[in-house]
C-alpha cells in the first residue's frame, strides 16, 4: 500500500582515440585503479560551517536497481513483451536532517518507484517522478516539503521523469511522449519536454531520435543536458553535454561531441564559478549513471579534453550536487556521501537492503536563474537557418571557394520500435535509421546559405558540388523551433569560432529564405529491393549471378538469412562508402558518399562497358547519400530473419528443425575433415563462420543455387566443383573427386532439404518486408495502435501496409502550429 507521510590541476590527453575520458574508461575498469582518497570523518562539519551553512535537510529517493545495465533503460517495458518491465518495485522519497541524521519518509510505495526529486526555488515544494504501485508509467507529482498536498501533474500512457523547475515556474522534463524507441536497443526514448506549473500545455522542445537526459539550468538561464546521437557514426560513443534555451531554441554542444567514449550525465553548475560538475560514465555508460565525478571548465571550448578534471576516478558515483568546487553531495553503492575537491568522502546515510539511494538534493531556497524570453513563434510551421560560410570549418583542405553549390537536406526518421543492439536489417554495419531526402537549397558564391526548414525535425546536411557529388557530410543533427532563426559559422567549424562577419553582408541574406526543393525523380525514402535491385538486374546480374559468379560473387537479389545477396556483397566489397558505425567525427572532403563509392565508377563506363542511364545513376547516388539502407520501412524490424536478437537474447529459429540436425550430421561426415578452424562451415542457417558467411552461402530464394551446395557439387552436375572429398586422387588423376558427384547423393539432398526449410520459414512463418503478403510483427502493430496510427480493431490476420503506416506515424510527429 502506498503511504504519503507528512513530517513536521588539469590533465592532458593520452591517445589519438580514447583521449582523456577514454583513459578514464581504462582506469575505471579496475576496481583498484586510482582508488579514492581515504574517507574523511569531518567533511560534514566543515561543510556545514562553509558552503552548506544554510542547509539543514536534504531529500533523496530510494529504489532498487532494474534488470538492464544501460543507463537509460529504467523506464516502461521491453519491446518484445510489454509485460516484461525495466524496473524492480520499491520506492521511497525521504528527508534527512544533516545535523541529527534523522530520516523521515515522505512517500513510501513498496510496489512503485520514485525518482528525480527537485526542490522549488522557495524551498517549500518538491517536484518528483512517481510510478505508483500497480501502474506502468512514471508521472510528475508535486508536494509540499513536509510531505503534504501531493498532487499529480501529468498523465497518460508515457513516462515523465527527470523534471526541473524553470525560473518562470514552468517545468522541463524528459518524456517518452516522443513515441520512439532507442535505435540500438529494446527500450523507449525520452527527450526534452516542457509544461506549465500544473502540467498543462505539454510540448516537446527536442526532436532527438535518441535520449536526452538530466536537464539542469545554468545561471544564465540555458538548460544543460546530455544528448545522445549517432548520425552515421558510432552508436556507443557520442553522448555529451549540450545546451538549449528553455524554449528549445539555440541548441548547441557544450562539451565533448567531437570525442567519444563517455556518457556525460547529471551535470550541474558549481556556484561561484563558470564550471560544472558532472558524472563521466565510462564507455557507453553504466547502470543508473555511475561513473567518476568530474569538473568541466568550459573556458577551453567544447573540444578541449584537458579541461575536464576527475575529482574521484572510481566509476561508482551518481547524482552529484555541488555547493562549491570543494563540496558535493553524491550517491554511491554505499549510500549518500559528501565529497570534497580531493575526492575524499564521508558517508551521510548508508544503504539498507536492495534499496539504492539516489538524487540527494538540499532542501533550501535558491535564487532563480535568468529568464530567457522565448524566441519561437508557435503559429509557424518552419524556422530559418543561416550558414555564414560553408568553406570555414574542420577538415576542409582541398575544397575550393565556390565549389559547394548546394546543401542536400536530410531528415533522421524516428523508429517506432526496436528489438536489439544492432542496426540489422536496416543496414549491415552502417546507419541504424532511415534517412529521408527532403531536397536541396542553394549555396551562394560567398559560401552562405539561408533557408526555411521544417520545425521540430532532426535534420542534417551534405555539401554538394554542381555535379551532385558530396563534398562534406554532417555527422550530427540540427533542430529549429517554430519561428526560430538560428545559424552556424561553417561546415564542422570549431565551436570557439564566432559567426563570420565579412565587410559586406552575406549574399544569402540579401534575399528571402530559400525553400527546400525536392530532388526530382528519386524517392524520399529508398528501399533497396524496390529501387536499386532492378538497376543491378539490368546491368550486373548477367555476369554476377549464382551460376557465373564472375569475381566470386553474385549481385542477384536472392535472399540470405538476413539480407539479400546483392546488398551484402555491395556492403562487404565496399562498393558504397557510407558513415559506417565508427567512432569518427569530421571526415575529410569527398571521403564519404557516392563520390567515394566504387560502384559509381562501374556504372558510368568504368567496368566492362556497363553504362547506366542518368536516372539510374541518380537513383544509386541518392540511395548512398541517404544512408544506403536495405528496407525502406521500419516494419522490417524483427521479421523475415532466420536469426535475430530479441530481449537481449539470441533467437535462432532453425536450431530445432529436424532438417538442421540432419544437415549437421552431413557436415560432420562429409565436410568437417577439411573445414576446420577458420575454414569451419556454419552448421545452422543461423550459424556463423569466419570464412563462410551465412548470408552468402545460403540462398533462401533458390535453395538449389546455394554456394553451400554448389561448392562441393561436381561441375558436370552443375556445381562449382571447388570442394574435393578427403581422399587420395585415383591412379592417373590430378585431383580427388568432388564431395557430391551429382544431386542424387543422399547427403546432398539432405542439405538441399535443410535450405528449403529455411525458404519455407520465410514464406510461411516470418515473411520479409519485400515478400507478397508481408505483415509487420506484433510489437510494431502494438506500438502503432498505442500511437493512434492503426485502429485498435485491426486483428492479428488483417493486412497492414508498413510503408503507409510508417509515413502516417512520421507525419503524426510533425509540428502542428498553435494559433494564439
Amino acid at each position: 500500500m502506498t503511504k504519503v507521510l507528512a513530517a513536521g590541476g588539469r590533465p592532458t590527453g593520452v591517445g589519438a582515440f580514447v583521449g582523456l575520458w577514454g583513459l578514464c574508461v581504462l582506469l575505471c575498469a579496475s576496481s583498484v585503479a586510482r582508488a579514492a582518497a581515504p574517507a574523511a570523518t569531518d567533511l560534514l562539519q566543515k561543510a556545514l560551517k562553509g558552503p552548506m551553512a544554510g542547509v539543514r535537510d536534504i531529500i533523496f529517493a530510494e529504489r532498487p536497481a532494474g534488470p538492464d545495465p544501460h543507463w537509460y533503460a529504467n523506464i516502461s517495458y521491453f519491446a518484445e513483451d510489454e509485460n516484461r518491465k525495466t524496473y524492480v518495485p520499491g520506492g521511497r522519497l525521504c528527508r534527512m536532517n544533516l545535523r541529527t541524521g534523522q530520516v523521515k519518509v515522505l512517500v513510501d510505495d513498496p510496489k512503485g518507484n520514485i525518482r528525480d526529486p527537485h526542490v522549488h526555488y522557495s524551498g517549500k515544494k518538491i517536484l518528483f517522478s512517481w510510478r505508483k504501485g500497480g501502474q506502468d508509467h512514471y508521472h510528475l507529482y508535486e508536494m509540499n516539503a513536509d510531505g503534504s498536498r501531493v498532487r499529480q501533474l501529468t498523465r497518460g500512457d508515457y513516462d515523465d521523469y527527470e523534471a526541473i523547475y524553470l525560473p518562470d515556474d514552468d517545468i522541463m522534463f524528459v518524456s517518452t511522449r516522443c513515441k520512439r524507441w532507442v535505435n540500438c536497443w529494446l527500450t523507449q526514448v525520452g527527450v526534452l519536454y516542457r509544461c506549465g506549473p500544473n502540467g498543462e500545455a505539454i510540448r516537446p522542445v527536442s526532436s532527438n531520435n535518441d535520449h536526452d537526459n538530466t536537464p539542469w539550468l545554468l545561471p544564465d538561464g540555458r538548460v544543460l543536458y546530455m544528448r545522445w546521437e549517432y548520425t552515421d557514426r558510432s552508436q556507443v560513443h557520442y553522448h555529451h553535454l549540450w545546451t538549449a534555451n528553455p524554449d528549445g531554441t539555440g541548441q548547441m554542444v557544450y562539451f565533448g561531441n567531437m570525442h567519444g567514449g563517455i556518457v556525460m550525465l547529471d551535470a550541474k553548475p558549481i556556484p561561484g564559478t563558470d564550471k560544472v560538475l558532472s558524472i563521466f560514465s565510462p564507455g557507453h555508460g553504466r547502470r543508473e549513471h555511475a561513473g567518476p565525478v568530474t569538473i568541466v571548465d568550459p573556458d577551453g571550448g567544447p573540444d578541449a579534453r584537458p579541461y575536464a578534471r576527475h575529482v574521484n576516478r572510481k566509476a561508482v558515483w551518481r547524482d552529484p550536487y555541488p555547493f562549491s568546487e570543494d563540496c558535493f553531495l553524491v550517491a554511491s553503492p554505499r549510500g549518500i556521501e559528501l565529497m570534497d575537491g580531493r575526492g575524499q568522502t564521508q558517508v551521510l546515510r548508508k544503504k539498507k537492503g536492495n534499496m539504492d539511494l539516489h538524487e540527494p538534493r538540499p532542501l533550501v531556497p535558491r535564487q532563480r536563474e535568468k529568464i530567457i524570453p522565448s524566441r519561437t513563434d508557435p503559429a509557424q510551421l518552419t524556422g530559418r537557418l543561416v550558414l555564414s560560410d560553408v568553406n570555414v570549418g574542420r577538415n576542409m583542405v582541398g575544397v575550393e571557394r565556390g565549389e559547394v553549390k548546394k546543401l542536400l537536406v536530410l531528415e533522421l526518421l524516428p523508429e517506432p520500435i526496436h528489438f536489439h543492439g544492432g542496426m540489422q536489417p536496416i543496414t549491415s554495419g552502417g546507419t541504424f535509421i532511415l534517412e529521408r531526402i527532403l531536397g536541396t537549397v542553394p549555396v551562394e558564391p560567398d559560401g552562405s546559405a539561408y533557408f526555411e526548414a521544417p520545425a521540430m525535425r532532426s535534420l542534417f546536411f551534405v555539401a554538394m558540388d554542381a555535379a551532385d557529388n558530396a563534398i562534406k557530410r554532417m555527422h550530427s543533427f540540427v533542430t529549429v523551433q517554430p519561428g526560430e532563426t538560428t545559424g552556424c559559422v561553417g561546415c564542422h567549424e570549431r565551436r570557439t569560432t564566432a559567426m563570420y562577419a565579412p565587410q559586406k553582408s552575406l549574399a544569402a541574406m540579401k534575399r528571402g529564405p530559400s525553400k527546400i526543393q525536392p530532388v526530382k525523380g528519386v524517392p524520399d525514402v529508398f528501399d533497396f529491393p524496390r529501387d536499386i535491385q532492378p538497376i543491378l538486374d539490368k546491368h550486373c546480374v548477367k555476369c554476377h549471378n549464382p551460376d557465373k559468379r564472375y569475381g566470386g560473387f553474385s549481385l542477384a537479389g536472392d535472399r540470405g538469412p538476413y539480407w539479400c545477396h546483392s546488398y551484402l556483397n555491395l556492403t562487404y566489397r565496399k562498393q558504397f562508402v557510407d558513415g559506417r558505425n565508427l567512432a569518427v567525427g569530421s571526415r575529410p572532403p569527398r571521403s564519404v558518399g557516392a563520390v567515394a563509392s566504387p560502384i559509381m565508377k562501374k556504372l558510368t563506363g568504368g567496368h566492362n562497358k556497363v553504362k547506366a542511364t542518368p536516372h539510374e545513376i541518380k537513383m544509386v547516388r541518392y540511395w548512398i547519400e541517404s544512408g544506403a539502407a536495405y528496407p525502406g520501412t521500419y516494419g522490417a524490424l524483427g521479421t523475415g530473419m532466420i536469426y535475430h536478437t530479441q530481449g537481449g537474447k539470441a533467437i535462432r529459429h532453425d536450431l530445432d528443425w529436424p532438417e538442421t540436425k540432419m544437415a549437421a550430421g552431413v557436415i560432420h561426415k562429409r565436410c568437417a575433415g577439411c573445414h576446420k578452424g577458420d575454414m569451419r562451415l556454419p552448421a545452422a542457417l543461423s550459424g556463423s563462420a569466419k570464412r563462410y558467411d551465412r548470408e552468402l552461402v545460403f540462398n533462401l530464394s533458390r535453395p538449389e543455387k546455394s554456394v553451400f551446395l554448389l561448392g562441393p557439387l561436381a561441375k558436370k552436375a552443375g556445381g562449382y566443383g571447388t570442394c574435393q572429398a578427403k581422399a587420395k586422387p585415383p591412379k592417373g588423376k590430378q585431383r580427388a573427386p568432388e564431395v557430391f558427384a551429382d544431386t542424387r547423393d543422399a547427403d546432398c539432398r539432405k542439405l538441399l532439404a535443410w535450405i528449403r526449410r529455411g525458404k519455407r520459414f520465410l514464406e510461411t512463418e516470418s515473411k520479409r518486408f519485400d515478400m507478397p503478403g508481408f505483415r509487420p510483427g506484433r510489437p510494431y502493430v502494438r506500438e502503432m495502435k498505442r500511437y493512434g496510427i492503426l485502429s485498435e480493431k485491426i486483428g492479428p490476420d488483417d493486412p497492414v501496409d508498413p510503408y503507409a503506416t510508417d509515413r502516417a506515424y512520421w507525419k503524426s510527429l510533425w509540428y502542428k502550429p498553435i494559433m494564439q
